[in-house]
């Protein structure tokens, strides 16, 4: 089969794929510079030279010139170079890249007009502490409280300054119940007083308050859920508050207190009953309802899934007692223990629930005999939203006998895996390309055996990621390249 009879459907994707193909020779990346129609792939390649870049700096093609600020291989003086570009995306684009950026192009940048380059800025770990600290003034509250989430263990100084700060918004995010990094840092207890009597700071301080009678009261009777939430995960809770909590109108609240390694097993089997019943029936609070009431219904709401979800790290260093949990937060806590017994990891890889069998898997993959990671793939249904990131990883391997039994088997998920192996026969990846499954076309695309009529054949595929990964396959020949490229009018 020749490029000539094919027609891709996706040509657009095609060229994509082709822009970032590791065998495309360096006239035909340079002819890719006049592709208008993408989002400027090619200057993400890592191969370019001084020259090419060059060139395409003077082409001054919007997305040419912002994938090439997200070039991590970009020299020092194209990325000081393009830090005065009228395009503010393109300097926005460079700042991601700041852990490899010069100096220079961070001090040119760090007072940038745009308010989204400081923003990156203030949320990259790899700006310079001295720069980062400038955006602590910065005029815009939201560039301020960025820096707040972000930089959690920014200089006494400057956390005092954000969590002084006269904007509201700002001081929430520097007293806050979550942050975008770890380790969640400590308010300075001076400070404590003034953050506990602000409304948007309260729940952020509760977990630092010392809990005297009268501290302990008025959190009690906050009007705040989330405020009532963090004091029952407090560690200095009195058992007498615990179980108030432990029947909390706010369902969140009673989680935390479910969370609790003090709570009585008779009280955690009361709460996790109770949120079950209580979460389905919570009523909608209506068009006319306030953010507050609005933001509690969806707390309740979500109060179930969080039983589910919730990671307890004082379960994780002792796993033993809870890996027969009638919990699937306990059991998944403690899946992520390194130092569970053969016979509980081989429990917790057969556990009803995937998102337990999954978490042990990935703690332990060396620990997961051919069977029973044959079984985990096959059972995995992405039944639970939080365990998508499984679609993500090989986490788990397979011999080259299994992977060319899969390449016939029913399951398109197990048929996919065949093109792990690198000596995967012609015919079985030639019947792999024609599979009515696209996630299968789109594995076997860039496989070496691959024959190249089947190859040519999937440039012109139905769907867009199985054309894509055609044109990025480096086994597709030059001579095919070219074809393409004129194709497209290049």
């Amino acid at each position: 089969m020749d490029t000539g009879a094919v027609t891709p459907v996706h040509l657009d994707k095609v060229m994509d794929g082709l822009a970032m193909n590791s065998a495309l020779p360096a006239p035909l990346v340079r002819r890719l510079f006049g592709w208008r129609r993408g989002m400027g792939k090619v200057a993400g390649r890592q191969d370019l030279t001084e020259d090419m870049i060059a060139e395409i700096i003077a082409i001054d093609d919007h997305w040419l010139l912002h994938g090439l600020a997200l070039n991590d291989r970009l020299p020092d003086r194209f990325r000081v170079r393009l830090a005065a570009h009228r395009d503010k995306a393109v300097r926005s684009a460079l700042v991601t890249r700041a852990e490899t950026a010069p100096r220079e192009m961070l001090e040119r940048l760090v007072d940038d007009p745009d308010p989204r380059v400081r923003e990156h800025l203030a949320q990259g770990r790899h700006t310079p502490p001295d720069l980062r600290a400038r955006l602590a003034a910065d005029p815009d509250p939201a560039i301020r409280a960025a820096l707040a989430r972000y930089w959690t263990q920014a200089p006494e100084a400057v956390r005092r300054a954000l969590l002084t700060d006269p904007e509201a918004e700002v001081r929430a995010a520097a007293c806050s119940t979550y942050f975008a990094h770890g380790p969640h840092p400590k308010p300075p207890p001076d400070l404590l007083p003034a953050l506990l009597a602000d409304p948007v700071t309260r729940a952020g301080a509760v977990i630092h308050a010392v809990l005297d009678a009268d501290t302990l009261q008025r959190l009690a009777g906050d009007p705040d859920g989330e405020v009532r939430a963090e004091l029952a995960r407090h560690p200095g809770l009195p058992p007498s508050a615990r179980d108030v909590l432990a029947v909390d109108p706010a369902l969140n609240v009673r989680v935390k207190v479910f969370a609790r390694p003090d709570t009585p097993e008779h009280v955690r089997a009361e709460i996790h009953a109770s949120v079950h019943e209580l979460s389905r029936s919570t009523a909608d609070p209506g068009p006319d309802a306030d953010d507050e009431a609005v933001l509690q219904w969806y707390r309740n709401a979500f109060a179930r899934t969080e039983l589910r979800i919730m990671r307890l790290p004082w379960v994780t260093a002792d796993p033993l007692p809870h890996v027969d949990s009638p919990y699937v937060g306990f059991r998944a806590s403690a899946a992520a223990a390194e130092t569970l017994p053969a016979d509980a990891v081989a429990r917790l890889l057969d556990d009803e629930e995937e998102i337990v069998r999954l978490t042990m898997a990935h703690t332990a993959p060396h620990l997961v005999d051919p069977v029973t990671a044959e079984s985990i793939e096959r059972r995995y249904r992405r039944r639970d939203k939080f365990t998508f990131w499984w679609d993500e990883k090989e986490v788990l391997a397979f011999s080259p006998e299994a992977l060319h039994r899969f390449a016939t088997d029913p399951e398109p998920r197990l048929r996919s895996f065949a093109p792990r192996d690198p000596d995967l026969p012609p015919e079985l990846a030639e019947k792999l390309a024609a599979d009515p499954e696209a996630r299968v076309r789109r594995a076997v695309a860039p496989h070496r055996n691959l024959p190249l009529p089947s190859l040519l054949r999937l440039l012109a595929d139905s769907s867009e990621h199985v054309a894509e990964a055609a044109g990025a396959s480096p086994f597709l020949p030059v001579e095919h390249m070219e074809r393409l490229l004129t194709w497209a009018g290049l």
